[in-house]
């Protein structure tokens, strides 16, 4: 199973803002903070503020910041609103099936069952607890002291 870059952007996003809980952040804060691109993190934030997880405010003086507690925002559910779909199998989509084996196949009940165990994993943990379990130099990732950028 691979994620798509909108899905792994987006929980990028969502961390860097945690981790700034204090103000607004620009997209170009953003997408230098990972070497990003400035453009896919546009749509990014647009979806994240679509589904109600940041707070997106235009203009010049503008930018994003969480929409609401850390606490408060599901990885399972950041998932299920980022991703396209989660389709482990042509099986799983019936519009667009044409694998002869599906009707009598037992693959597709094992993989749905692994998605849903996957899914279920994700809406266990918040926002909150991924930056509980992050290194404490995470900050410093992010935010590098005067004398890491000069080295």
């Amino acid at each position: 199973m691979h994620l798509t870059l909108h899905a792994d952007y987006s929980l990028r996003v969502l961390l860097y803002l945690a981790a700034r809980p204090d103000r607004l952040v620009s997209t170009q804060e953003v997408s230098e903070a990972y070497g990003i691109s400035k453009n896919h993190l546009v749509r990014v934030m647009q979806a994240l503020g679509k589904h109600g997880f940041v707070e997106v405010r235009p203009g010049r003086s503008g930018g994003v910041m969480l929409a609401r507690a850390p606490s408060e925002i599901s990885l399972g559910k950041v998932f299920r609103a980022t991703e396209p779909d989660f389709h482990l199998a042509e099986c799983f989509d019936r519009e667009h099936n044409t694998c002869p084996i599906s009707p009598a196949c037992g693959l597709k009940g094992v993989l749905f069952e692994a998605r849903e165990a996957f899914l279920g994993v994700l809406d266990k943990y918040t926002l909150a607890d991924l930056t509980k379990r992050s290194r404490p130099d995470l900050l410093t990732l992010f935010f590098p002291t005067p004398s890491a950028r000069e080295g």
